[in-house]
Formats: structure tokens, C-alpha cells, sequence
């Protein structure tokens, strides 16, 4: 190639590589703090008694929360990059197509958490020692827990456990054994949905095989799944009924059936689930309904209790 062509071909390389900014801000997977909007599920449910403060505090709560999940994605992806590398889709992350260095995303990762966990620290004490739990969990999951069959499970609906627990410190309300119950059948339903979706990738031949997968069945899942559909909504109804809130919450049931069976329509009949943020954004009837869910838990709230 003469020098002409060269300069041409690396000009045109250059144009198409993203810059240093945007591969960190890739890297730090805004499109998954979809999942820290559970820390505003403990203002939601006190709506009658908010205030300015309080949806400042959780507003807070939110960004931090954001900070240190896409820290732990920083670290994941500095231990997985050599096999990220041949996996037919994570290869494209930062760190394992080789554009972005991992000196400067775990100095970018070191960043935020010096900065969030202090912040944290002044909002509430508490708060600090959930997400130093979060932290520890999510080291331990990439280091050894993910390769361990349940407790893989339990590790990643504990994560949303700890979110719904610190939306309700920063806030200073107590949340209902109830509600936690909920929340952890929930994540577990969302993390067994994502496991069936792997496997059934990695029979077709579309995956790399996860190690842990070799561990589980589709029919193991399946059963797995039946069996915590239904203590959710089981949960769910008791909750509204001893939340120790208007008993007319029992209203918003149909909405919580409806998103649940339309999950597992779009996990059994359309082979979705890989990615529940991404279904919660792309699935117009998942979308909606959970729309209105919250607006009538704040109508009701509202107008019942105050």
C-alpha cells in the first residue's frame, strides 16, 4: 500500500474509533442503571408523606448506587476480558475489543468509588455499609460465586435486595418483611429467566458456555421458576394487605399477574429475558404496565391516606 492509501486507511480508522470519553461511558453501562431504580421503590410507597428532601435524598441514593454498580462493571470486565474476547457479543466491550486500557477504566472505577462511598458516608452510615456489601457480594460472585449453581442466583437477587433496603435507609422508612420478600422472588424470577435464556442460547450453538451452566436444565429452571412465580404473587397480595398501608392497594395485583405472565410469555414463547432491562424498555406491554402500576400506587396512596 503506498504511503497515499495509508494515510487514507488510518485517517478513516481513526474517524470510525470511538473516543476516549465514549468508550468509558460505554464501559460504564448507563443503560443498566435501569435496575438502581429500585431505590426509589421506598418513596413510591410513602408518596402520601413525600417531601422535597426525600426525593432529593433517593435522587442521590440513585446516582451513587449508579456509580458503584458501574465500578463493579469495571472490575467484571477486567476479569472476564480475555474471555470476553471470544464471546461472539461481549468481545465489542471496551476492555475486550482492546480500545479502551484497563489502567485507565480501574482508575476511572477507583474515581467514582472514592468519591461515592464518602458522599454516601455523609448521606447515612448505613447507606455506606450497603453498598460496601454490594461491593463485597459482587467481587465474590466474579471471583468464585457465579460458577456455583443457586447460589449464582441468589447472589444477583440479593443485589436488588440490598438496592430496595438502601432506598428506604436514605429515606429513613422502614421497609415490611413483606416487601422484601417481594422484591427478592422477584430478582430471583428476572435472574432464573436470564439462566433459561443462556442455556437455550448455548444448545443452539449462539454462546460460549458459562461454566455454571453445566449445572442446570431447562426443565430445573422451568420448575425453578413456577415454584417463585408463584410465591411472588402470593407475597405481593399478603404485602398489600399488611403493609400497614390502605388495604386498596390490593387493586395494583392485576398489574404485578399481568407483568409476571407476560415475562414468562416473553421467555418461553419469544426466547427473550437475556436482558430484563433491555425487556423493560423494548416491550411496549411490560413498559405500560408498569407504568401503571406506579400511578395507581401513587392514586391510591394518595387518595386513600391523605
Amino acid at each position: 500500500m503506498d504511503p497515499v492509501h495509508k494515510k487514507l486507511a488510518a485517517n478513516q480508522f481513526k474517524q470510525h474509533t470511538p473516543s476516549k470519553a465514549a468508550l468509558i461511558w460505554t464501559q460504564l453501562r448507563p443503560k443498566q442503571w435501569s435496575k438502581n431504580l429500585l431505590v426509589f421503590a421506598a418513596l413510591l410507597f410513602s408518596i402520601d408523606r413525600i417531601e422535597i428532601s426525600k426525593l432529593a435524598l433517593s435522587t442521590i441514593g440513585f446516582v451513587l448506587f449508579s456509580l458503584v454498580s458501574s465500578t463493579i462493571y469495571i472490575i467484571n470486565d477486567f476479569m472476564d476480558r480475555e474471555a470476553d474476547r471470544v464471546h461472539p457479543t461481549k468481545c465489542h466491550r471496551p476492555m475486550a475489543s482492546g480500545l479502551l486500557s484497563p489502567a485507565l477504566a480501574l482508575t476511572v472505577g477507583a474515581v467514582l468509588l472514592l468519591f461515592a462511598l464518602p458522599v454516601s458516608w455523609l448521606l447515612n452510615p448505613l447507606f455506606t455499609l450497603l453498598l460496601a456489601l454490594y461491593i463485597l457480594l459482587n467481587i465474590s460472585y466474579s471471583l468464585y460465586l457465579k460458577h456455583v449453581v443457586i447460589v449464582d442466583l441468589m447472589i444477583i437477587a440479593s443485589g436488588f435486595v440490598l438496592r430496595a433496603i438502601a432506598g428506604g435507609v436514605v429515606i429513613n422508612v422502614p421497609l415490611t418483611p413483606w416487601f422484601l420478600l417481594c422484591t427478592l422472588l422477584l430478582s430471583l424470577f428476572l435472574a432464573i429467566g436470564k439462566r433459561r435464556h443462556e442455556l437455550i442460547l448455548l444448545h443452539e450453538g449462539k454462546s460460549t458456555q458459562r461454566k455454571v451452566l453445566e449445572s442446570y436444565s431447562v426443565p430445573l429452571l422451568d420448575q425453578l421458576n413456577t415454584i417463585v412465580t408463584t410465591a411472588t404473587i402470593i407475597s405481593y397480595s399478603l404485602f398489600t394487605f399488611t403493609s400497614g398501608r390502605t388495604v386498596q392497594l390490593m387493586w395494583t395485583i392485576p398489574f404485578v399477574i399481568y407483568g409476571i405472565f407476560r415475562y414468562l410469555y416473553l421467555i418461553h414463547v419469544c426466547n427473550k429475558g437475556g436482558s430484563p432491562d433491555r425487556v423493560l424498555f423494548e416491550d411496549k406491554p411490560i413498559l405500560v404496565t408498569v407504568v401503571l402500576y406506579a400511578i395507581s400506587v401513587v392514586v391510591i396512596l394518595v387518595t386513600f391516606e391523605t
